[in-house]
């Protein structure tokens, strides 16, 4: 498999002995997608409803009205087809400086959704998603996706680098 899954399993045993049981849905899961094992720990991704593999950042569509709430009937494969930022309501935060996020497309039935970027997930796929949402040229209805003018942001959080 992969280390995320020798790990994951680590971690179930010890939160068996520990007396923590955790829900089947925060074991893990094989991607539709690239077909590797995904850790759905919040230890590796630092979010509470993975939904998307760290690797190739293929998601599968789960969620009907929110996340995590799993009541899709459609479980099609979702492709990762841009950026967009989160927009932030917070007293003190800045509006156009939100957090990135991942948009998916359903293969099958087209919805689209926006997903928080795992801690975990490869800094370089991502900037290929984004480099290809450029070429593409997507015209999403609510959402916004970055344009070329947001590469300064979208490496900056990514690499750390302006």
């Amino acid at each position: 498999m992969n280390a995320y899954y020798d790990l994951d399993q680590t971690l179930m045993t010890w939160e068996s002995q520990q007396g923590h049981h955790r829900q089947t849905t925060e074991q893990g899961f094989l991607c539709k997608h690239c077909h590797n094992y995904v850790s759905a720990h919040m230890l590796f991704s630092g979010v509470q409803n993975r939904n998307h593999c760290p690797y190739c950042l293929w998601s599968r569509h789960m969620d009907l009205y929110e996340a995590g709430d799993r009541l899709a009937a459609c479980k099609a494969k979702m492709q990762p087809v841009g950026l967009a930022l989160k927009q932030s309501h917070k007293k003190y935060g800045m509006g156009s400086l939100g957090e990135l996020m991942l948009i998916h497309a359903c293969t099958e039935c087209g919805k689209l959704s926006v997903n928080r970027i795992a801690a975990d997930d490869d800094a370089a796929t991502v900037m290929e998603v984004y480099e290809a949402s450029l070429a593409a040229g997507w015209r999403l209805e609510d959402i916004h996706p970055l344009t070329a003018a947001e590469r300064p942001l979208v490496r900056s959080r990514l690499y750390g680098m302006a």
